[in-house]
């Protein structure tokens, strides 16, 4: 049985700015899809193609804490580079993808990669905040540096295109992410009229971003940059490409926990938040300057 689709979301009339660097529509919560309705996703910030420039100055987000989640960054066009107060630092460039968990906390700072910077070009991104269940909240901060080459990547029949399984399992393929609660994370490239069936539990939160082109989902057309969210009720997500087309599917299964959340923290109650803030300000993050 198909899933059918509670809601076709068009891009935001407008973007905002995240730091100086990152010019994003943002799906969830901004578009009016509460946090726990796409649990355990609890933000999408979408970057749409766009040209900055060359610049002298690094564009980018200044140091700022995190802590009780994840931050997973997806790179289409551009390059980003990070530093943390755990001494961690990297670079991802297109296929990418970063997937950071915060956990107890850390101070985290990204930015156009300095060659990138100083040429300009198109960047293109994603960020999504994926909670993390009540018991793993304080766990220790790290990394799982995904590249395009360790990506699993599912060749669809029929020079369809193709699956890049970031996380979960698409056709007994298994992404790259190791994740603390069930989910998939599909980055799915598809050429003019390709098409994929995908089979996802009818109870997981399940949703698409289109970030190119425009396709026909379960019957329904979904023109260029809008987000579909799915109704908890069957299983079946059929997708056929009217041209070319990039699109990330997310989907699963929700914590069913209290979201607590202030800026960067986010808890399962207040008093953990004012505990985060508290930590915060008294320096338990690390350094980083």
């Amino acid at each position: 049985m198909k899933k059918q689709i509670e809601a076709i979301i068009k891009k935001p009339l407008r973007p905002g700015m995240v730091g100086d660097g990152f010019r994003v529509y943002n799906y969830i919560p901004a578009a009016g899809i509460a946090q726990q309705r796409m649990s355990p996703f609890l933000m999408l910030d979408f970057n749409a193609a766009y040209d900055f420039g060359a610049s002298d100055h690094i564009r980018g987000v200044d140091v700022h804490p995190h802590k009780g989640f994840e931050t997973v960054t997806i790179a289409y066009k551009g390059s980003v580079a990070h530093h943390d107060s755990a001494g961690n630092s990297g670079v991802i460039n297109p296929g990418d993808v970063q997937w950071m968990t915060a956990g107890s906390g850390i101070l985290h700072k990204e930015y156009h990669e300095e060659n990138f910077s100083k040429k300009g070009g198109v960047f293109e991104m994603v960020q999504l905040w994926v909670n993390l269940p009540k018991k793993d909240k304080l766990t220790k901060p790290h990394y799982q540096s995904l590249t395009k080459d360790n990506i699993a990547k599912v060749q669809l029949p029929g020079n369809a295109g193709e699956v890049n399984v970031i996380a979960g399992v698409f056709n007994g393929t298994k992404g790259a992410a190791t994740t603390y609660s069930p989910l998939n994370v599909y980055d799915i490239k598809l050429n003019k009229e390709g098409e994929v069936k995908i089979d996802l539990p009818a109870v997981y939160n399940t949703a698409l971003l289109m970030v190119n082109g425009s396709a026909v989902v379960n019957d329904e057309a979904a023109p260029e940059h809008s987000f579909l969210l799915f109704k908890n009720e069957g299983e079946q997500v059929i997708i056929r490409a009217t041209g070319d087309a990039v699109i990330l599917v997310l989907s699963g299964e929700s914590l069913n926990e209290p979201i607590a959340s202030y800026g960067p923290f986010v808890m399962n109650t207040q008093e953990e938040i004012i505990e985060s803030i508290n930590e915060y300000q008294a320096g338990k993050f690390g350094v980083l300057v």
